[in-house]
């Protein structure tokens, strides 16, 4: 056995297979795998083995494509079968929520490329002929859904990594794992040590373990999964072509034909956690006992739905443990917190997703970053320090449960809340505050605070029932002054001698000067956004920086990664919070709470004064786009000062305004929101964000090279914004732009502003085309409505307000 390599892959399923593979096609020869048993011995063995590109995040399905894609590859590569059978696949709507999903999943394929199709009830019958369509009203047809042989295909990226120099070890179970001073690791296994530049914990359903080997936690979960393999069925075996796959939500199940018969699988709602307090060693090529008491209901439905299985024979019955993270994505990437860590793991579609998780991986570690915007997989979007296993539970099961349920852009699920709250929950609870929440914070959407409006916003893919409520809180912020919280924002004090020149260098744009802030983009080697900041000095030597408060532990690993000498880096992001107050009255607020002269501050100036009785730091600065000033002090004192604004802001009318209207009042001033219209999917030049990069400074920082290309080459597209001809339905995101018959953009988000009364979009299209008063159609749930680019702000379009 090598006893040194370049990387040690721990665990031998599909996902650990994938990633070696990609590794050496991307160059690195010197890798290895570990496996306890014998390849597969996890959960790939007993899985199911069907893929399909359908995802609610559009980077993972095409991710999703790119591994469906990659099998043939692998086949021709290797000279091995991995057994498959492209079908093709419906998902079935039997209510118009759910019909609305797939219009807007297939609005979203368009400009990726995917040839999916809504299909009426009679198509339905012609495609998977054993369907009852009964109470149907449609479905998505993907010709790229699938399945295959879970072990042909983990073999076949076994061989494929041989063949580019990896070596695989079978029987080798890994018992410690020790990090060096330099940050290698040595693997402890019952074959001997081994020393390793990097650790890839693919360890399926044993991550967990192996991931305390390293005093590390990953949020995962293994859940008890069954599906039944049928006897012949005459209706199956009689057809000229293999029957496709079909998912029914409305029935929790997915099936597809096996052999001369069906498997029909269930994500049944009595689900049931498996290994709670950790996964046995000695598991492996076991099942988990029968039980159809738990499908039992399940069942019941699918025999309506597909009535040849009230007659078909049970030929068998897989039942066996999936492990899932709290929102069913995968754990991907570098584990905040640690040098050379890296996770594979929580793959629950292994044969969807492998494929892509392997390149993005590889990607991430050979190259620096990944060629698309991996958050919705990235490992960092759960913080260690906020996730715990009380949490992780009762998500998993959730989860499971929400496994085919309709996905809303507005829904907030229930489980494990409230968990994390601040000190001013109980009083706006008290105010009729509704809930979100983000990175495990709750987060208030809206305050239903008169009669009639919802104390829960109904999840819907249209405007929903909150919409009253909001409107009431734009106009208080527009006429008078509005009061919201801020501790969602991620916020970082950085403090040392060499405070400012690591700024400097990892910010592109101006660091500013004391007592004044700048908005500045982040970028990667690449270029691409990897953060969108507020940088305050508040002296030569302390700066505060804000962001995303949900992106904090991948920022915070970036700038660990990049750390100089002689800077200080804390995250105080729930040590400081406050308030903003925003709107024409909110001068006269914050000067009737304070001894301070704020009259002279000017836009983007940055303040340290006693506001009540609380020492804060104040902004001249509002996401809302109007008059506004950023309030923070010390957590313990933000009760009393949320009493000294609030009581100062009765005569002027205060309101309290949350999330929803906040997202509204963004798009009157075509604001970009985080993860929407800036992230790495994304450069600077595309979205604008390139007025802030400060090219003057004499200053080689991050991302330079790139930007300055851009800067010489301007990028073929361009975010704009749109106001649109929109009914009951605003856009969210991924609608594609249709510009003279074909899909030429998409939209990044979208919303109505309550202000200006218009339903508005921003979009990223061809440069060449981005012209005021162009006129393109989007596709907004199966319809097409009409918009026009727009390119002046509907509110304070000089700045006059914001700025005076």
């Amino acid at each position: 056995m090598k006893t040194t390599t370049r990387v040690a892959v721990i665990g031998g399923g599909v996902v650990g297979c994938s990633v070696l593979y990609h590794l050496t096609k991307l160059g690195w020869s010197d890798v290895m795998l570990l496996e306890r048993s014998e390849l597969t011995s996890g959960s790939t063995w007993h899985a199911a083995g069907g893929f399909h590109t359908l995802n609610g995040d559009t980077n993972m399905a095409a991710l999703q494509g790119y591994t469906i894609n990659l099998y043939k590859e692998l086949e021709a590569l290797t000279g091995m079968s991995c057994g498959l059978h492209h079908v093709g696949g419906v998902t079935l709507a039997d209510n118009q929520e759910r019909f609305d999903m797939l219009l807007a999943e297939r609005a979203k394929h368009r400009y990726m490329g995917l040839e999916t199709e809504i299909v009426t009830p009679d198509e339905i019958k012609k495609i998977a002929p054993v369907t009852n369509t009964d109470g149907i009203l449609g479905a998505l047809y993907d010709p790229l859904d699938g399945h295959l042989d879970p072990s042909g295909t983990t073999h076949a990226y076994a061989k494929a990594a041989r063949m580019g120099g990896a070596t695989i070890e079978t029987h080798c179970k890994v018992e410690e794992t020790n990090q060096r001073a330099d940050g290698t690791w040595d693997i402890v296994t019952n074959k001997g040590t081994i020393h390793a530049e990097h650790i890839v914990n693919a360890g399926g359903l044993w991550a967990r373990e192996v991931g305390a080997m390293a005093g590390v936690y990953l949020p995962l979960h293994p859940m008890e999964h069954q599906y039944i393999v049928t006897d012949d069925i005459p209706d199956i075996y009689n057809m000229d072509s293999e029957h496709p796959h079909v998912m029914d939500p409305a029935g929790e199940s997915y099936l597809r034909q096996e052999g001369r018969g069906l498997c029909i699988g269930f994500y049944e709602q009595p689900c049931r956690p498996w290994a709670v307090d950790g996964t046995p060693w000695d598991f492996g090529h076991e099942l988990l006992p029968d039980d159809y008491d738990k499908i039992e209901d399940s069942i019941a439905f699918a025999y309506k739905r597909f009535p040849v299985l009230e007659t078909a024979g049970i030929k068998s019955v897989i039942h066996g443990p999936f492990t899932f993270a709290p929102d069913g994505n995968p754990l991907v990437g570098p584990v905040p917190g640690m040098r050379n860590y890296w996770s594979a793991c929580g793959v629950m579609a292994g044969f969807s997703q492998g494929g892509g998780v392997g390149l993005m991986l590889a990607q991430w570690m050979i190259e620096g970053e990944t060629e698309r915007d991996t958050f919705a997989m990235d490992v960092a979007r759960f913080g260690q320090d906020v996730i715990t296993p009380g949490y992780t539970l009762p998500k998993v099961i959730e989860n499971y449960q929400k496994r085919f349920s309709v996905a809303y852009p507005n829904e907030e699920l229930p489980a494990a809340r409230p968990f994390r709250t601040t000190p001013m929950y109980d009083i706006f609870s008290d105010m009729g505050a509704v809930w979100g929440q983000q990175y495990g914070l709750e987060v208030a959407n809206y305050f239903a605070r008169e009669e009639g409006e919802p104390s829960y916003e109904t999840p819907s893919f249209r405007r929903s029932d909150a919409f009253g409520a909001t409107a009431r809180e734009v106009n208080a912020v527009r006429s008078s002054v509005g009061i919201n919280e801020v501790q969602n924002f991620g916020k970082y004090r950085i403090t040392g001698p060499n405070a400012r020149a690591w700024l400097d260098r990892i910010m592109a744009g101006r660091i500013p000067k004391e007592g004044r802030l700048s908005l500045t983009p982040m970028l990667s080697p690449k270029g691409r956004l990897i953060g969108d900041f507020t940088v305050s000095c508040l002296g030569e030597k302390e700066f505060q920086l804000t962001a995303s408060y949900g992106s904090q532990a991948f920022h915070t690993r970036w700038f660990e990664k990049n750390m100089d000498e002689g800077v200080i880096l804390e995250n105080i992001s729930d040590r400081r919070t406050g308030f903003q107050i925003a709107g024409p009255k909110a001068r006269e607020v914050l000067a009737a709470c304070t001894r301070s002269d704020v009259s002279e501050m000017k836009f983007m100036d940055v303040r340290r004064m006693c506001v009540g009785m609380a020492d804060c730091i104040v902004q001249r600065v509002s996401y809302t786009g109007d008059l506004g000033f950023e309030i923070y002090c010390d957590a313990m004192a933000q009760r009393q000062l949320w009493w000294t604004l609030w009581n100062a802001g009765q005569e002027h009318g205060m309101q309290p305004f949350g999330m929803r209207a906040m997202m509204s009042l963004r798009l009157d001033k075509f604001f970009g929101s985080w993860l929407s219209e800036f992230s790495p999917d994304y450069t600077a030049a595309e979205t604008g964000m390139d007025r802030f990069i400060s090219f003057k400074k004499n200053v080689d920082f991050i991302g330079r090279a790139a930007a300055e290309a851009e800067r010489e080459t301007p990028p073929a597209r361009q975010l704009c914004a749109f106001e649109v001809d929109a009914e009951t339905a605003d856009v969210v995101a991924y609608e594609p732009i249709w510009i003279e018959g074909k899909v030429q953009g998409f939209c990044t988000s979208g919303g109505y502003s309550h202000y200006a009364g218009k339903s508005i979009a921003q979009a990223l299209i061809p440069r060449e085309l981005a012209q005021d008063g162009l006129e393109v159609e989007i596709e907004i749930l199966g319809h097409m409505r009409k918009a026009k680019l727009i390119t002046t702000p509907l509110f304070d379009a000089d700045g006059a307000r914001m700025r005076g």
